[in-house]
């Protein structure tokens, strides 16, 4: 619990701009892990240089933190919002649970620059973001998916 609350504290400038940060996360996410833009067939037109500052791509990075910050704000007691999220994830979009790791370090950082995210923050968003992530590799494997 203590973890959700040390995030949530800093989650306000999150919900200030979801556009800009949700563009930073996915920015950079591709700039960093170049093979997770073709899990986003509507950006895989899209050139290195012009993935800043792209409509769609922070559009879609603000759609990620939005649920995010659901989790975020359901401190763990989240089965309603992650399992339907798990199952779209791994039936349709066959996301492995390795994206999720690279994208919740990108999400820490970008943090941790444009929200001011101390050391102890960053601890409490990892640890939150290890706790979803465990719990969606749990919905994986109900499902089949090897993920």
């Amino acid at each position: 619990m203590a973890d959700f609350d040390a995030v949530l504290k800093y989650w306000g400038a999150v919900e200030g701009d979801y556009n800009g940060f949700g563009g930073e996360v996915l920015t950079r996410l591709f700039l960093e892990h170049p093979e997770t833009q073709s899990l986003f067939p509507k950006f895989t037109g899209i050139g290195r240089g012009d993935l800043a500052g792209n409509a769609a791509v922070a559009a879609h990075g603000a759609t990620v933190l939005k649920k995010l910050g659901e989790l975020v704000k359901a401190k763990g007691n989240h089965a309603g919002i992650l399992k339907p999220l798990a199952t779209t994830h791994a039936n349709n979009h066959k996301i492995g649970i390795n994206n999720f790791k690279m994208i919740s370090e990108i999400i820490v950082k970008v943090m941790a620059e444009k929200a001011g995210l101390d050391g102890a923050g960053q601890d409490a968003m990892r640890q939150v973001l290890s706790a979803v992530i465990n719990d969606i590799d749990g919905y994986y494997k109900e499902l089949g998916f090897a993920g």
